[in-house]
């Protein structure tokens, strides 16, 4: 089995670095322009089936990608991004510039990131993430030829870390994937190997 892992298109608090997380939020012109432009890269891989975050800004660029081939694409809520809590909809930028401030560990630290109110912590996403991989995708490795999964930033490093076997220091291994980015990776009785990025 092939794995597409499609990081969504940007949005416009991708372009003004917000904190979106869990937030609801569309692509902007720019990110439907990317993914049209990835879609064309994609045009001619046979996908058996697409899975998707919920979330607007992922499920899009799904769609845009699949364009008009008879493709299922099936929402799973383990596909959410990260959940920011208090700290959605603030600046990335100024909340890495404090050494101090709790969000610094995101990237510095990520196995000692501690979930803000209301939010998630990274460990929570690698577990939700794992299991999906575990009760959703494993199982179907010897049916299904290649899949796609429609994601998010810290959301898809999750499943690199479930892929590649990472610990929660190695969070950010290879850095944030872009936006329209991929991951290939295929699945075997060996277990899961990347083979490609774009």
């Amino acid at each position: 089995m092939e794995i597409y892992i499609v990081r969504h298109g940007e949005t416009v608090w991708n372009q003004s670095r917000l904190l979106q997380g869990s937030r609801d939020i569309e692509l902007s012109r720019e990110g439907r322009e990317a993914a049209i432009a990835r879609a064309e890269q994609l045009r001619d891989i046979d996908f058996d089936i697409i899975y998707s975050s919920p979330l607007s800004r992922a499920y899009e660029t799904a769609c845009i990608i699949r364009g008009n081939r008879s493709i299922d694409i099936i929402k799973d809520d383990r596909l959410r991004e990260i959940n920011f809590g208090v700290n959605e909809g603030q600046s990335s930028i100024e909340l890495q510039k404090d050494p101090n401030h709790p969000f610094y560990k995101f990237f510095h630290d990520p196995a000692n990131y501690q979930a803000p109110e209301g939010g998630e912590s990274l460990k929570n996403v690698a577990l939700r993430t794992k299991e999906f991989m575990e009760q959703v995708i494993e199982p179907q490795k010897d049916k299904l030829n290649r899949v796609m999964i429609a994601g998010h930033g810290a959301m898809n490093k999750g499943i690199m870390c479930h892929v590649l076997h990472h610990g929660l220091d190695e969070y950010w291994s290879g850095g944030l994937q872009k936006n329209c980015g991929v991951f290939i990776v295929t699945l075997d009785d060996n277990g899961y190997r990347q083979i490609g990025e774009m």
